[in-house]
């Protein structure tokens, strides 16, 4: 009978042993095996950010396993504040994980920021780099984007280069090069920088200016045209360059010179910024003179595997931050001579 009892005993610890193991096994944090991203976004007329954020889910697909499915709600706030602060907090109550937010008004994140932090719901703005104060509110705010003086120092450079190797471009011969510049938005830190940048990059390295005029074109293509249509009435066959704040802008000037039946020869020099599928195939078939690659599959990388990593808590010590928890991607310099290699980049997932 004693065997019995110290058999019976036996049993019980193991026993017991099993169900401590099982427990503890419970107690470790389960990786959900469907995520829910949000993102939202200032516009989406916006090329670039359309070709980024496809590149961004493409990313992401190919990062899920069977373990985990992601699945990405995006809103579009139309150029309206407002409008995305309700649609962040849309987001949220529909269960999402992680936010990437493209501000529309990167000075006014607080709204944003507070909702998130309430329901602890990590953000990672892109594009559009709120101030330096409203990134470090809080430890699970992040950044991925590029640094816009890095972009108007390109840009300068391309027109410089193109300048001091083509006599052509002053076609007055007055030893001045008379230039116009398309601008984004009013106020906007990434305009405002790549602008005087690209200026002042030209000026510092040599070429004597005349600034014709600048015009706000919101980065949007057919209000670019309109702006450019008004430019040649106002400075006939006197705009030797166009500085773009970006592709779009660059090419609706181009349209509105296709519209009035300009001949080549008339033509001022373009150059733009971003890199986009329809700028690339203008520098391949030189009607834009250059552009500076803003690198979306790079920034979508990025984003797609610091979403990874804060919904799985795996992977974050291999992404390199500056300033704590952002992430640069550097831009880079198109011309005829290397399109091709970034337009097979921009075609690659």
């Amino acid at each position: 009978m004693a065997s019995m009892n110290k058999l019976g005993a036996v049993w019980t610890v193991l026993l017991g042993s099993a169900f401590l193991l099982c427990a503890c096994g419970e107690e470790q944090p389960d990786v959900p095996d469907k995520s829910y991203i949000g993102v939202a976004y200032y516009n989406q007329s916006d090329t670039f950010l359309n070709e980024l954020l496809d590149s961004f889910k493409e990313q992401l697909k190919e990062m899920q396993n069977e373990d985990m499915d992601t699945v990405v709600m995006v809103r579009d706030a139309a150029g309206v504040q407002r409008t995305q602060d309700d649609q962040v907090k849309e987001l949220i109550n529909a269960g999402c994980d992680v936010l990437c937010v493209n501000l529309v008004d990167r000075a006014d994140p607080s709204e944003i920021i507070d909702m998130a932090r309430e329901h602890e719901v990590p953000i990672i703005f892109f594009n559009r780099e709120p101030v330096a104060e409203d990134l470090m509110q809080w430890d699970q705010i992040y950044y991925v984007g590029a640094d816009a003086e890095e972009s108007g120092v390109m840009q300068g450079e391309l027109a410089a280069d193109m300048i001091k190797n083509n006599s052509q471009t002053d076609r007055n011969r007055d030893g001045k090069i008379q230039y116009v510049v398309l601008e984004g938005e009013p106020g906007h830190q990434d305009a405002i920088i790549r602008t005087e940048t690209a200026v002042k990059t030209l000026t510092d390295s040599g070429i004597e200016l005349e600034k014709l005029s600048y015009q706000i074109a919101n980065w949007n293509r057919a209000q670019a045209e309109n702006r450019m249509e008004q430019l040649i009435g106002q400075y006939p066959n006197q705009i030797e360059l166009v500085l773009s704040n970006n592709d779009d802008m660059a090419l609706g000037a181009m349209d509105a010179y296709k519209k009035l039946n300009y001949t080549e020869t008339a033509l001022p020099v373009f150059f733009g910024i971003d890199g986009t599928d329809a700028g690339l195939e203008a520098v391949m078939d030189s009607e834009l003179a250059g552009t500076v690659y803003n690198d979306k599959e790079g920034q979508a990388k990025a984003m797609a595997e610091l979403c990874w990593a804060l919904i799985t808590g795996d992977g974050m010590e291999e992404l390199e931050f500056q300033k704590e928890r952002c992430i640069y991607l550097p831009y880079a310099k198109v011309t005829e001579e290397n399109a091709d290699e970034f337009i097979a980049r921009s075609n690659t997932p």
